[in-house]
């Protein structure tokens, strides 16, 4: 068991929106990188990839922290494991076969409010008046932009944005387990195990598809496997630790907000890109911002 007792601090400082700034850069380039990526690979050997380099990634602070961890909690740390990083790291390419980055970094900005939902309906979670009013702001900003179609930047197939909200409530599910349940453990040690359990099992996948023949005949294979990796050790590894550092330093609505920055960052990116890009945007990256001030709350 972990000795180390990480403090809980309910007040956002400084540090905390240090962090919470660093996540939406990181995550909201997370979009992009996966549109590059699927030009060689599928959405399944994207996840498997991306989960087993960061699983390789994290082996020797899992073989550091393996003797202090308190395994009675192997239920929660498989859970954080399956929802915090396993299903969206398929879910989300899955979905952008179809839909644009900027709309797909758009619809995770709905994360805020399935994890107030979900820590209302299961983790007996406290709702402000002034963090839903937050929520609700941001989350109309982001329907905003989605309801002016083309301009928005909407394509393909919208339906395949149901993969993104299934991820959403995926990472909801995470963040409030790991406040309720893993508080007393260090980031790392989450991350760690969290990785090993779903990053052996993709591996193993990996061994029986052909990723080796596309990485070396695919005209952009060693491409996409870059963009992987920065995935993997960026999106995946570096923006894990501290995300569910944010969460204990605060709290689940909180730590969620960074959905919020995610879609700003996201759309810039697809703009440069060549994805559509208008003042209707702008507008709707306003409302946003002013959700995350309402939920800010004091």
């Amino acid at each position: 068991m972990e000795n180390q007792s990480i403090p809980t601090l309910e007040r956002p400082t400084l540090l905390s929106w240090g962090i919470l700034l660093l996540l939406s850069l990181v995550w909201g380039s997370s979009y992009i990188l996966i549109k590059k990526s699927l030009v060689a690979f599928t959405p399944m050997q994207i996840g498997c990839l991306r989960l087993s380099i960061s699983a390789m990634a994290f082996l020797p602070v899992f073989l550091w922290k393996i003797k202090q961890v308190d395994w009675s909690k192997l239920k929660y740390l498989l859970i954080v494991g399956i929802c915090g990083s396993g299903l969206p790291a398929v879910l989300f390419p899955l979905a952008q076969t179809e839909i644009s980055s900027s709309v797909a970094g758009t619809l995770s900005s709905l994360t805020p409010l399935f994890t107030l939902i979900v820590g209302i309906l299961f983790f007996k979670g406290a709702s402000a008046w002034s963090k839903l009013t937050g929520i609700l702001v941001g989350l109309m900003g982001a329907v905003f932009l989605i309801a002016f179609g083309q301009d928005a930047g909407i394509q393909g197939n919208l339906w395949y944005g149901i993969f993104i909200l299934i991820g959403c409530v995926c990472y909801a599910i995470s963040t409030n387990i790991v406040k309720e349940h893993l508080q007393e453990m260090s980031s790392f040690t989450i991350s760690a195990i969290a990785f090993f359990i779903v990053g052996i099992p993709c591996l193993t996948y990996l061994l029986t598809t052909n990723i080796i023949e596309v990485i070396q005949t695919h005209e952009h294979g060693w491409t996409s496997l870059g963009t992987v990796i920065i995935l993997a050790l960026g999106g995946t590894l570096l923006a894990t630790v501290l995300f569910f550092k944010l969460v204990q330093l605060t709290n689940p609505l909180f730590a969620s907000l960074v959905s919020y920055l995610i879609p700003m960052i996201a759309m810039l990116l697809g703009a440069f890109d060549g994805e559509p890009i208008t003042m209707l945007h702008f507008l709707g990256m306003g409302l946003i911002l002013l959700g995350v001030y309402l939920t800010k709350g004091k």
